[in-house]
């Protein structure tokens, strides 16, 4: 990911990877990238987490797909062809306006 990405600086992650273990894995790997945990508040309520909302927003938006709704593919490689699909097509959707 980090090879194919160089300009990837930044992380977002969930509480569940604030540990040690994590940082460190992830620094052999990559030395330059910012891990920032992005926290839930405890206010009771519901409160939209800036980070976390861009990912759930994307992930509602790839679900959109019937071919992606369930796991048909046998191989990973197929998945992620598919998926690849599923992004190109919904930001083309955005930049031309049109169904597509």
């Amino acid at each position: 990911l980090f090879g194919r990405y160089p300009s990837l600086l930044k992380l977002y992650a969930d509480s569940g990877y604030q540990g040690p273990k994590f940082q460190e894995e992830l620094k052999k790997v990559c030395r330059k990238i910012n891990v920032e945990i992005v926290k839930r508040t405890d206010a009771g309520k519901f409160v939209v987490l800036p980070r976390r909302w861009v990912v759930e927003r994307t992930i509602g938006w790839l679900n959109r797909c019937r071919r992606l709704a369930k796991d048909w593919e046998c191989l990973n490689q197929n998945a992620l062809a598919f998926l690849r699909w599923a992004s190109i097509r919904s930001m083309l959707r955005r930049l031309c306006q049109e169904r597509i």
